[in-house]
């Protein structure tokens, strides 16, 4: 493991990196100890406040992790797909966020990549994953429901089903997908939404995934997709209205 030390990059940086490629490449293992702070200090000719930075880097990525004691130290960590979602989420909601993507772009990649899920969750999906899909559907036709309420339970009724696929590399890629381009959805259409409507097409893709009918599900997920984009033509139809009368 080595660095530049006349690169502008940060040193801590660079020795985060090196560490993680050498996770990435099985030359560090999981539950390996790495070094301490003081050898790794004296490998990379820097400070231990520098490396001590470092190590806090890998940690804010789950990559190591810290024990106490005589036999403590820091430990190759063994990530998991939950372990990354957070990551993801917070990457996809930046990317939308900060760059010029249509609403209609946004659907359209949000619902494709779900209707992908379709017949693996057809196939596969468990009492638990209805179950929840029901709760939240019960959720949402409560009256007294707040739209942040009945957008957070939209975002668990869709990861249910993204997850009754039964692959977690197919649940940490769409991690993105439906929570963090489902809540900014959310924000533009709640106002023409009709709950009801959500409601009963979430009604009807459980039924259709308690069948193990995947071609209903996407058929169910597309007709979402299309009212979905109906109604933010609606919105922002009216709001170039309100703009043009001002």
């Amino acid at each position: 493991m080595k660095i530049d030390p006349k690169s502008p990059s940060d040193l801590s940086a660079q020795i985060a990196k090196a560490i993680r490629d050498a996770i990435m490449s099985g030359a560090l293992i999981v539950d390996e100890r790495l070094p301490s702070e003081a050898e790794l200090s004296e490998q990379f000719n820097v400070s231990r406040p520098t490396v001590r930075e470092a190590l806090k880097r890998l940690g804010a990525q789950s990559l190591i992790r810290t024990q106490r004691g005589a036999t403590g130290g820091a430990f190759v960590n063994r990530l998991r797909f939950e372990d990354a979602y957070g990551q993801q989420i917070t990457t996809s909601t930046l990317l939308l966020s900060m760059n010029e993507v249509s609403f209609s772009v946004a659907c359209e990649a949000r619902y494709a990549l779900e209707r992908a899920c379709a017949p693996l969750a057809a196939e596969r999906r468990t009492a638990d994953h209805l179950a929840t899909m029901r709760a939240e559907a019960h959720r949402q036709s409560q009256p007294g429901l707040t739209d942040e309420a009945f957008c957070a339970s939209d975002v668990a009724y869709h990861r249910a089903l993204v997850d009754a696929a039964g692959n977690p590399v197919i649940s940490y890629q769409l991690a993105g997908a439906v929570e963090a381009m489902q809540p900014l959805m959310n924000m533009i259409t709640f106002t023409a939404r009709s709950r009801e409507r959500i409601v009963d097409l979430h009604s009807q893709i459980a039924d259709a995934l308690e069948a193990h009918d995947g071609q209903m599900v996407d058929e169910l997920l597309s007709a979402l997709a299309q009212y979905t984009n109906e109604l933010a033509r609606s919105v922002m139809d009216a709001r170039q209205a309100a703009r043009q009368s001002d």
